[in-house]
């Protein structure tokens, strides 16, 4: 079965033939449960053209932020910094989850997109947990943001990014890319598959 066909047939948009040559760089499994989770919380997501999904398997050296076009398969993939509290070693690996104030740690589950806002670290968007192990990133305020402790230099130099306070933070040349493809009303997915 085509990829699109499947998409398509998964939260009802128009079926299209893939393109053969659309790379599949994001994994089936966390692919899977992104998916559902889309459809669990379709109710919510207001656009259902692109989604994000991080890969959280995948060390932080690695590009792990997917940006997948629900139409068209397409996907772009970007860095990503985890939390502190999610590496406290700091590895360069996540090693747990937390939804707890002052954890510093990454969250797992599906997120709303919401407003984009200047904050602390410019230009940032904020983000609606949609599920018990994720309802506290408002009040945490876990959001998309751009950080100096996230550039390819810093992977070629150290092996690994900076870590966040639990944010999903990008690099700088990503971000508007980021804030204008998966802007309010999406859904980005998280998780360690």
């Amino acid at each position: 079965m085509h990829r699109r066909l499947f998409l398509g047939g998964l939260i009802g948009l128009a079926a299209v033939p893939a393109r053969a040559a659309l790379p599949d760089r994001v994994n089936p499994p966390l692919r899977a449960r992104a998916l559902a989770a889309l459809q669990k919380h379709r109710r919510h997501v207001a656009h259902a053209d692109v989604m994000g999904i991080v890969d959280y398997a995948r060390a932080s050296r690695e590009p792990r932020f997917h940006l997948l076009d629900l139409e068209s398969g397409a996907v772009t993939t970007l860095l990503v910094a985890h939390g502190k509290g999610s590496d406290p070693a700091h590895t360069g690996w996540l090693a747990r989850f937390s939804n707890n104030e002052g954890s510093n740690a990454s969250s797992s589950g599906a997120f709303l997109t919401a407003e984009a806002y200047v904050g602390a670290h410019g230009r940032s968007m904020r983000l609606e947990g949609l599920e018990p192990c994720n309802d506290a990133a408002r009040p945490r305020a876990i959001v998309v943001h751009s950080a100096s402790y996230v550039t390819r230099a810093m992977v070629r130099d150290t092996g690994k990014l900076g870590r966040s306070l639990g944010c999903f933070t990008v690099t700088a040349e990503d971000l508007p890319q980021v804030m204008t493809r998966l802007g309010a009303g999406r859904l980005l997915y998280s998780d360690k598959v």
